[in-house]
């Protein structure tokens, strides 16, 4: 099957360079290159391929990944995952044209302000709704750190899906003792808040907290927090793996 066309104005302002106007502009003035040579035209067509954005460069710069385009980041603490919720965002760790793409660019899923470790971000619909989708069960895998000892029962309440919240009762998590006051604990779902909620009805503070692991995808060792590239095919169907080998 042939790659998709697109007008360059189009995708060029799509990928948040500018308006149409703007971009045509950018065009005039010989900015934008496809295999070295200037384009002239900006209403030319032009193939959405995979290897697009080693082709052409805008400004001198490479292209920006076309959609669907997905990032692995490494959430730093104090950042939010929301568009409209007040304070600093992920999104202000992108570049600012990103800001404009269209399709817009979203967290699969929300880390609170105080929690750090994996996050995807991407403009892929589909799969953005394959990951979060209850259906799915995703496995998220979380460090935790308490205020207090563990008892000892918890790791039990949460195995039986003991617990509601929003009376509702959740699905089975998986803890894992790490020490008196730290462990991993593995949810499949992803309400607002809920790993510091289900130690909250258990009578303990969650006073530390980081995702590391999505699926079959690890948060990589060598992205810093604050940091983030693009995610690999592979990496992508990583995080599918597990539950779809139990569809």
């Amino acid at each position: 099957m042939s790659p998709p066309r697109a007008r360059l104005d189009r995708l060029l302002a799509n990928l948040g360079y500018g308006s149409r106007r703007e971009v045509a502009a950018l065009v005039a003035s010989r900015q934008v290159t496809l295999d070295g040579a200037p384009l002239a035209d900006p209403a030319v067509r032009i193939e959405v391929s995979a290897d697009l954005a080693r082709r052409i460069r805008v400004a001198g710069a490479p292209l920006d990944p076309p959609a669907p385009f997905t990032l692995i980041m490494h959430k730093p603490m104090g950042l939010v995952c929301s568009h409209r919720e007040p304070g600093r965002r992920i999104y202000d760790l992108l570049p600012a044209r990103w800001r404009s793409r269209m399709p817009a660019l979203s967290s699969v899923g929300r880390l609170d302000a105080n929690t750090t470790g994996l996050l995807l971000i991407t403009d892929d619909g589909d799969l953005l709704h394959r990951i979060i989708s209850p259906r799915r069960h995703v496995a998220k895998r979380y460090h935790v750190v308490l205020d207090r000892p563990l008892a000892g029962h918890e790791a039990a309440v949460f195995a039986e899906g003991r617990l509601t919240l929003d009376g509702e009762a959740l699905e089975p998590a998986q803890l894992e003792p790490l020490s008196a006051t730290t462990a991993w604990l593995t949810i499949t779902e992803g309400r607002y808040h809920q790993v510091r909620r289900m130690f909250s009805a258990v009578g303990l503070e969650v006073t530390g907290l980081h995702r590391d692991r999505i699926g079959g995808l690890d948060l990589p060792a060598d992205l810093a927090p604050g940091q983030y590239r693009a995610a690999t095919a592979a990496e992508q169907a990583l995080v599918l793996a597990r539950s779809d080998a139990g569809q």
